[in-house]
């Protein structure tokens, strides 16, 4: 098998790019609109907004390589690197890490990517690794840097990248055309095909030890704030861990050759859906606003807690809805008291009920 970087068209990935143009403008649509909508926030809101978007980028980029971070201790973690007030909460030295990077990715989004970038990337990702020959450089191991599963007496390869020591010319033609491809670069390049290209082009390298996942989708979101112009993080790595099946499938196929329409017309549209995932997260928080406003004076304080934990769960809220189990969990309500507060709620417009007995639930009611 002779994968991308092994054959004569390396690295000059084609597409059509006429098809991608009508997502193209949607996209940039779509950042007219958050843009918008953002404006209705107030400041406080808006700066706790970004926190939890670098945070759960941060989360759910570990989270499709199989590592777990404290989403509040990573929350905590970035608020203190952006110069934010926080709890203190401690970190473990992958999540401050990772925090770290994704909040250099949104301060410095505009700074051209170097090899200086990429090693302090490098270096704050594998924060506290000791089992690695190269932090914070390219991979320099003579063994072949292979993307494999299953197990260890019969591996299945899905990739071969190129040997250790063609990795630094390799990046110094990447580097080049990610700068020259920015949209006041020398040969600018659309927004959508650049992240999606830069993805690839970097996973097809896989320039270091450890961390090339993480790494590359760092560069997307770059190429994603880059192209609107603003410091921007885009829900793409939380999107992606939905569909993280089907995110390796098209990374192994889009390997197999240099004609790339397959890649990112999946590119374009997880791009996009993950623009929506940011949009349904700036609509939730204002109908929250909104709602808290509304029922200001009018809850106790154990009500207060129960809805201050179902907004905590985000746009997707309690999976099956809140039970009054919950509800009593939370609060440490009688069960008399659970069911006259929560009747409460629904009675108030804050809670929507269904079901029946014990198969009751209720939802966030963000439509009054």
């Amino acid at each position: 098998m002779r994968w991308n970087w092994q054959q004569s068209d390396w690295p000059n990935f084609a597409y059509d790019a006429t098809y991608l143009r009508s997502r193209e403008d949607r996209f940039l649509k779509g950042a007219g609109m958050l843009v918008g909508v953002m404006a209705h926030l107030d400041a406080d809101d808006r700066q706790n907004l970004s926190i939890e978007l670098i945070a759960q980028e941060a989360v759910d980029s570990s989270a499709i390589e199989g590592e777990i971070l404290d989403r509040a201790s990573v929350q905590s973690s970035v608020a203190k690197h952006l110069g934010i007030k926080t709890d203190h909460r401690r970190a473990n030295a992958a999540e401050a890490g990772a925090a770290e990077l994704m909040a250099n990715l949104f301060h410095s989004y505009r700074e051209p990517v170097s090899d200086a970038m990429l090693f302090h990337w490098h270096a704050l990702l594998m924060n506290g690794r000791r089992d690695l020959a190269d932090i914070g450089r390219y991979r320099t191991h003579a063994d072949p840097m292979q993307i494999v599963s299953g197990a260890l007496h019969a591996p299945k390869v899905h990739f071969d990248a190129p040997p250790s020591q063609a990795v630094p010319a390799e990046m110094k033609a990447f580097i080049g055309w990610f700068n020259d491809s920015r949209p006041d670069g020398r040969s600018p390049v659309s927004v959508l095909a650049r992240a999606g290209v830069a993805h690839l082009w970097f996973e097809s390298i896989h320039p270091f030890e450890d961390g090339n996942g993480r790494l590359g989708r760092a560069i997307a979101e770059k190429a994603l704030a880059q192209g609107l112009d603003a410091p921007a993080i885009t829900a793409l790595a939380e999107t992606i861990q939905r569909h993280r099946k089907d995110y390796y499938t098209q990374l192994q196929r889009a390997s197999l050759s240099n004609r790339i329409d397959e890649w990112l017309d999946w590119f374009s549209e997880i791009a996009l859906a993950a623009q929506q995932r940011t949009l349904d997260r700036v609509y939730f928080l204002l109908a929250k606003t909104k709602l808290l406003d509304r029922l200001r004076d009018h809850l106790n304080p154990r009500q207060e807690k129960a809805m201050l934990r179902m907004f905590a769960e985000g746009p997707d809220g309690f999976e099956g809805g809140l039970s009054a189990a919950n509800y009593r969990t939370i609060t440490d309500a009688a069960p008399a008291t659970a069911t006259r507060d929560l009747a409460e709620l629904v009675g108030l417009g804050a809670l929507r009920k269904q079901g029946e007995l014990k198969r009751t639930r209720y939802f966030l009611n963000l439509g009054e």
